[in-house]
């Protein structure tokens, strides 16, 4: 008989949030944008939903990777990563259960 595997978790949100993310800090760093709030008034959001998610561009390459991959813990949720992680990467596994 056939054993029963769980489908990966898809988070849609956070996958769209990583993209959203790179892209930004791309916009950034070519300098299309000079600073998180001209970013933040040309897309109509707040400067500090900016941040939060560009915070998202300092998650370690295992934690990206296990999202994009549909890998993450079940428990970690959008909401988990932008109110914070620790800037070591060895720390953000232990945070959120990767390493």
């Amino acid at each position: 008989m056939p054993v029963d595997t769980p489908r990966p978790r898809v988070d849609n949100a956070m996958v769209k949030a990583l993209a959203l993310a790179f892209r930004w800090r791309k916009m950034l760093d070519t300098g299309r944008y000079a600073t998180f709030e001209d970013l933040a008034k040309a897309k109509g959001v707040a400067s500090s939903y900016v941040s939060r998610v560009l915070r998202l561009t300092l998650l370690a390459p295992e934690i990206v990777e296990a999202i994009l991959d549909w890998r993450q813990p079940a428990d970690v949720g959008l909401d988990d990563l932008l109110n914070g992680f620790p800037l070591e990467w060895g720390r953000q596994s232990n945070q959120f259960g990767t390493g």
